[in-house]
């Protein structure tokens, strides 16, 4: 993470995405608890996160903007576009308000499926290709770490004063975002795919997702078990209100719990993916959230708080694991068409089963739907375990300069090393294996 950070390019890159991150942070649990209070509805507060996941639907047309406009300026463009829209979060005031509310969550996940596309193309120009796991890392340990105090800080700023000040303070980040990633001089590539029929060209990603076996793996088992992992949006809330006996900001305080899990989730991600590859890693992040979710379904604080640190610890290992392997196995002029449909992929079922959580919520118990998320996970995970010898491990750029070999991508954005591999005839990895008995997909927002 030290090598990584030493690269201005990244550093610049890096500290603009801590200041969006931390408004992130801060902003999207507050809306939900905003919700509950309005409401009173576990569901309806559920709801929010469904809101921010819906607009994953026009992922292929966001994926193909993103390829054919520069990545700088539509980056600067989005940050800008995200503190402009949360502006009418300032005119709520009672429960009569609450859909301009998802208004705001839908078009704030119409902004993040956006830079989240344009962020996988940026690190793939800043960083070679034997850091990009470590350059993945060190995003997901600030995210995880900013768990640790921005959850609590919105929900203590929101009880304290309201959720004006946290749109103000999210609006502030999202500007200073974009004023720092504006610095960045980055070399542009020009457009892949002029040559095709603009449906074509829209499909391009899904069909590259298909088409590469390790990535149609990693993102069909994922898929699977975000089919029930969206549940947990509401569940937890309904952990805390009928199970804890506690007030809807109480979440803050788990979510909290949650980041410190995160944080060592981050520091090891980059490691686990050179002795373990990506699917892999991928695997085990997977594997650790299916007895979280059975843990939740007895309330108890303290096997909350462990429950919450083993699922904080899962989802770095997961996106890490997914982010660098799209980034490994995807042309640069591709990449985020590549990105947005593994993001609608993976976040249309989550967007189902948040929306089936937020109905069965009110229909069953609480505790039967965690132990069906822990159920589902195990699953979901044992068949990514079975294909993680579809990605080899990752050699580590001390062990490359022991060989005298170099890392570095040419020009079209592969090392040498990728450049000769794609010379050989590739045989299909094995895909037996043992079945690890406990696995679990991806985490909420």
């Amino acid at each position: 993470m030290r090598t990584v950070l030493r690269r201005p390019d990244f550093r610049l890159l890096f500290g603009a995405l801590v200041a969006s991150m931390a408004a992130e942070s801060i902003l999207l649990l507050a809306l939900a608890i905003w919700v509950k209070d309005l409401t009173g509805s576990d569901g309806l507060a559920g709801a929010t996160i469904f809101a921010i996941v819906a607009p994953m639907v026009l992922a292929p047309l966001v994926g193909w903007a993103v390829d054919r406009y520069p990545r700088r300026p539509l980056f600067v463009a989005a940050n800008l576009a995200t503190a402009a829209l949360l502006t009418p979060l300032f005119t709520i005031s009672d429960s009569g308000d609450v859909w301009l509310v998802y208004v705001v969550a839908a078009l704030y996940g119409l902004s993040y499926l956006t830079v989240s596309a344009l962020l996988s193309g940026l690190i793939r120009q800043l960083v070679p290709g034997e850091l990009l796991a470590d350059a993945n890392g060190a995003l997901q340990t600030v995210r995880q770490a900013l768990r640790l105090v921005g959850p609590l800080a919105g929900a203590a700023l929101y009880a304290a004063v309201g959720g004006w000040l946290l749109a103000a303070l999210a609006m502030t980040g999202f500007g200073t975002a974009a004023a720092v990633v504006a610095l960045l001089r980055v070399p542009e590539t020009p457009p892949a795919g002029a040559d095709l029929r603009w449906p074509a060209e829209l499909g391009a990603g899904l069909r590259h997702l298909v088409g590469e076996p390790a990535l149609r793996r990693a993102l069909l088992g994922y898929g699977l078990g975000s089919l029930v992992m969206g549940f947990t949006e509401s569940l937890i809330f309904a952990y805390v209100d009928q199970g804890l006996r506690r007030d809807a900001a109480f979440v803050g305080v788990l979510v909290a719990v949650q980041g410190v899990g995160g944080l060592v989730g981050g520091l090891l991600s980059a490691d686990l993916v050179r002795r373990a590859g990506e699917v892999g890693v991928l695997a085990a992040g997977v594997m650790l959230f299916g007895p979280a979710a059975l843990a939740l379904a007895y309330p108890r604080l303290w096997l909350g708080v462990a429950a919450l640190l083993l699922a904080g610890l899962s989802l770095p290992l997961i996106m890490v694991g997914l982010n660098t392997l799209i980034q490994r196995r995807t042309p640069a002029g591709l990449l985020g068409r590549v990105a947005a449909a593994s993001e609608a992929v993976v976040s249309g079922p989550q967007a189902v089963s948040i929306g089936g959580g937020a109905l069965l919520v009110g229909v069953f118990d609480y505790r039967l739907l965690f132990v069906l998320v822990g159920v589902a996970t195990t699953a979901a995970g044992a068949f990514l375990w079975r294909g993680r010898r579809l990605s080899a491990p990752v050699p580590s750029p001390r062990a490359q300069g022991r060989n005298g070999k170099s890392g570095r991508p040419g020009r079209d954005g592969h090392s040498s090393r990728e450049r000769v591999r794609a010379r050989l005839p590739r045989a299909r990895a094995p895909e037996r294996g043992p079945v690890v008995s406990s696995r679990d997909p991806r985490g909420a927002a």
